[in-house]
């Protein structure tokens, strides 16, 4: 159980992050921030990796680095105006984006992934809409920009990264993120206040450092369904704490939106795994080697 305790917390804390980010960007400029932040992570994580990345992983590791530059960019200024529990919901829908990007490398997309995406682009509608029907806000779509840079990421290290050490990819990644924001807030750098000091410790240490070697540890030793359903659940925890600690409300079209885009991504997710659990399940019924009385 201590496995499944360990992502769980993961995937809380990115979904506290958004509101730990939308607090931090109220008062202070989005490219400074997250230079801080890419910066702290950076740090630690060359810290606990004790060497620089090898020269055989500078190419994959930069050209993944930009599309995580871009998935946070568009989700950290979406946060100046999208609430942080809908911004935390439509970057959950990388999770359906992911197939779609992937059909470029030759991947195939079934009836599925098409399923899910209109389900969860319906369910964004009525998310992003306010009371009086407004129609999606600049912030959402910046947010929804984000979520297919995160798609891209996603695809660019199924592609990129077998053989690479992914550690060397972490500090890659975020080596990239330090220097792009670093060179688009060099002009608005200040020295931040201390609320904001805690939002790039959170994110920077362990949102983003920390994080990730963890999730990497823990779904190592657990199977794939399981790994699927706590990592989808990442958009309800960020929905969780923008209620409880942010005081966003839903009227009742938002809340069935937002439950038809975390229907629409957990279905997606857990799927095809319990189709092929209950597979195995028929298929153990129907060998005699299985059945009472078999063969050992």
């Amino acid at each position: 159980m201590i496995y499944v305790a360990v992502l769980t917390g993961v995937t809380a804390v990115w979904g506290w992050t958004f509101v730990v980010v939308k607090d931090a960007v109220r008062v202070y400029p989005v490219a400074p921030f997250l230079a801080l932040r890419f910066g702290l992570a950076l740090l630690v994580l060359v810290l606990l990796a004790r060497r620089l990345p090898d020269r055989r992983s500078l190419a994959a590791g930069s050209l993944i680095g930009v599309a995580v530059a871009a998935g946070y960019a568009f989700q950290t200024y979406g946060l100046e105006s999208a609430p942080a529990g809908t911004a935390g919901v439509i970057t959950g829908l990388f999770v359906v984006f992911t197939p779609l990007i992937d059909r470029a490398f030759g991947a195939r997309v079934g009836a599925r992934t098409w399923i899910a995406v209109a389900v969860a682009l319906g369910g964004t509608g009525l998310l992003a809409a306010t009371g009086r029907g407004a129609p999606v806000s600049a912030g959402d779509l910046l947010v929804l920009g984000g979520a297919i840079a995160f798609a891209v990421q996603i695809v660019l290290l199924a592609h990129r990264g077998p053989g690479l050490r992914p550690m060397d990819l972490a500090i890659l990644q975020m080596a990239v993120c330090w220097v792009l924001f670093s060179a688009a807030g060099s002009t608005s750098l200040s020295a931040p206040d201390g609320n904001v000091w805690i939002g790039v410790v959170i994110t920077g240490v362990f949102a983003s450092a920390l994080a990730f070697p963890l999730q990497a540890w823990a779904q190592a030793r657990m199977d794939a369904t399981r790994a699927a359903l706590i990592l989808a659940m990442e958009p309800a925890w960020a929905m969780f704490f923008a209620v409880v600690l942010g005081s966003q409300r839903l009227d009742a079209p938002q809340a069935a939106g937002a439950l038809l885009v975390l229907a629409a991504i957990l279905g997606h997710e857990l799927a095809p795994a319990l189709g092929a659990r209950r597979r195995g399940s028929r298929a153990a019924r129907h060998d005699p080697a299985t059945r009472r009385g078999g063969a050992g």
